[in-house]
């Protein structure tokens, strides 16, 4: 079909140009030959009278007004995804539909599991490709690449719709052999004591506790950085050093290791775990089906034992 003498389906090649920045993989992706896909890119350059793609080795590399084009026509076609071609007709027993979600281990293990478990007995046809934490998530979810992010809700952009999972809160955890670590931490004691610290992402994002102590200008003892809270654990074994993790993931953590938990010595609220999706996907059936599979397993977490009361600085 041509649209002001565009073909749109060159858009769809466009977009799979630009998702994976490969001529082959482009084209395996839309089901064209490779010669189909290498036209499709010489009627594009003919109508934007822009190269759009420059080779480097295999990758294909964008130009600037191939960066430009490439947000409105994600947006675009996957409106006419969620709009048009999927509405009414999303059936989860008989659906092959794969969500692609961005969240952390912690929700993967505490909470994503019972969702994973529950799909394959009523829509045993779904998947998932879960998606760690990008350095900027909301631009995938903006461009449409994923369905959902899970992450506190501090996190979130207020760009797009989101609903609330569960309250988590943070806590101090160590080994248990560890002598350094009394029963009730001291505020100087936690910021005295080595660290094993959580950043995120390819540029290192800090954890909540770590976005507190520098709004208040303080520095703790980092001994070892890692890139998962699933990581911290196995740092502290037989070790004097000290971790911050949310209570549901280290109470998961001490069914198999000796650690014990301590009262957090920060004036840090608990933090709501949310869910977050594309504007464009409201009213996509699928998503809606989702989120409510998401909100009747979130009411059903059980709230962790508590320790102690919330200490003040």
């Amino acid at each position: 079909m041509r649209f002001k003498g565009l073909d749109l389906n060159l858009l769809v090649a466009l977009d799979a140009l630009m998702t994976e920045r490969n001529l082959t993989a482009a084209a395996h992706r839309i089901n064209l030959s490779q010669p189909a896909m290498s036209a499709a890119v010489a009627r594009l350059r003919a109508y934007f009278g822009d190269e759009l793609f420059t080779m480097r080795g295999r990758e294909l590399l964008p130009t600037p007004r191939a960066e430009r084009l490439a947000a409105p026509i994600r947006e675009a076609l996957v409106r006419i995804q969620c709009s048009i071609i999927s509405r009414d007709m999303f059936k989860p027993a008989q659906s092959n539909r794969r969500f692609r979600i961005i969240l952390s281990d912690f929700m993967t293990v505490v909470f994503f599991r019972k969702i994973v478990d529950r799909i394959a007995r009523e829509a045993p046809g779904v998947s998932f490709e879960l998606l760690p934490l990008a350095d900027e998530p909301e631009e995938p979810l903006r461009r449409g690449e994923v369905d959902f992010l899970i992450l506190p809700e501090l996190f979130m952009s207020s760009a797009h719709p989101k609903a609330a999972l569960f309250e988590e809160r943070l806590v101090c955890v160590g080994c248990r052999s560890n002598k350094q670590l009394p029963r009730q931490l001291t505020f100087e004691s936690y910021m005295s004591m080595g660290h094993v610290a959580v950043k995120f992402g390819h540029t290192g994002k800090s954890s909540i506790e770590e976005s507190f102590l520098l709004e208040h200008s303080l520095r703790r003892r980092i001994e070892v950085v890692v890139q998962d809270y699933s990581m911290i654990p196995p740092m502290l074994l037989d070790t004097g050093r000290i971790g911050t993790m949310p209570l549901r993931f280290v109470k998961h953590f001490e069914e198999t290791m000796p650690l014990r938990i301590v009262e957090l010595p920060l004036p840090i609220p608990a933090f709501i775990e949310s869910v977050q999706w594309p504007a464009f996907h409201n009213s996509d059936p699928a998503s809606i089906w989702m989120r409510e599979i998401l909100s009747q397993e979130a009411s059903r977490m059980a709230s962790p034992r508590e320790t102690t009361t919330r200490p003040q600085i």
